[in-house]
């Protein structure tokens, strides 16, 4: 349908399409108006062959976005850009800095972008656009750029830093989200919500001057939220009468089952081959 938004995850810790492959990563596929502009890509091993299963030609990328440079989130570039696609590529300058995680004791590991995506980046410079303010990506479509962290008790989700040794904490400066204006409200897709999902909504709100959202989809990592943070997820969520929540990729079983709980008409369940569609707004 001409003018319509449609939303399709790619890729996905789970998939809701039984053939699709699955990845610890998260890709998503937006259609506005027209352009086609891809979310995050994934690990790298999922989005080839789930793109061409879901009918999504990637060699139509007139975008790319990334919420944040976390090698599950990155690492599917290359497809892309092997494919012909010459989009504009909208990212934070942080997304291509070194960072580890500790998820027990050192050693630590590389989680942040793969060296060789950061060099096919830097070749592709007069593509990219540094997201450090909020950024206009199509006529209906927003990027958040950097999130105010002004909840105290929104971290980043895990033990995340930018030093080998993990004595200097990741704040994850780069994440960022995307915002979309459709005939029945703001879509909001996250990558992995480092900002905190309060944050997030409140400062989209900010942005956008709403007092309600359609729609949240994505991965809102809560799995090692403390229950102070959960309950103020689930009230931010009540408080912007969030229609449709999707959460997936990052957000932790307990919290889902929760968020279900909580939202049983407002919750559903979201992975690879998900598909969301409205009208754009006006």
């Amino acid at each position: 349908m001409a003018g319509q938004v449609e939303v399709i995850i790619l890729v996905d810790n789970a998939a809701n399409v039984p053939e699709l492959a699955t990845e610890h990563g998260l890709s998503i596929w937006l259609t506005v108006d027209g352009r086609h502009i891809l979310f995050d890509s994934g690990m790298g091993m999922a989005l080839p062959g789930n793109a061409a299963a879901l009918g999504v030609d990637l060699g139509r990328t007139d975008a790319i976005v990334l919420s944040h440079g976390h090698f599950d989130h990155t690492g599917g570039l290359p497809h892309v850009f092997e494919r012909g696609a010459t989009p504009r590529i909208f990212m934070h300058p942080d997304a291509v800095g070194m960072r580890y995680g500790s998820l027990q004791t050192p050693p630590a590991r590389p989680i942040g972008m793969r060296a060789e995506i950061a060099e096919l980046l830097s070749q592709k410079a007069a593509d990219v656009l540094d997201t450090t303010k909020p950024t206009q990506v199509s006529e209906y479509v927003w990027v958040t750029g950097p999130i105010p962290r002004r909840i105290s008790f929104e971290d980043t989700g895990g033990p995340f830093f930018v030093d080998e040794e993990c004595h200097i904490k990741d704040p994850i400066t780069d994440d960022q989200a995307i915002w979309i204006k459709t005939a029945e409200g703001i879509v909001l897709l996250l990558g992995c919500a480092h900002s905190g999902v309060v944050n997030t909504l409140d400062y989209v709100a900010d942005l956008s001057g709403v007092t309600q959202f359609h729609a949240v989809i994505g991965g809102v990592h809560l799995l090692n939220a403390s229950v102070e943070r959960l309950e103020a997820t689930l009230g931010a969520l009540h408080r912007y009468q969030v229609q449709l929540i999707a959460p997936c990729h990052c957000t932790g079983d307990a919290p889902a089952s929760l968020l279900a709980e909580r939202f049983p008409t407002e919750y559903t369940r979201a992975g690879a081959g998900s598909r969301f569609t409205w009208l754009p707004y006006g």
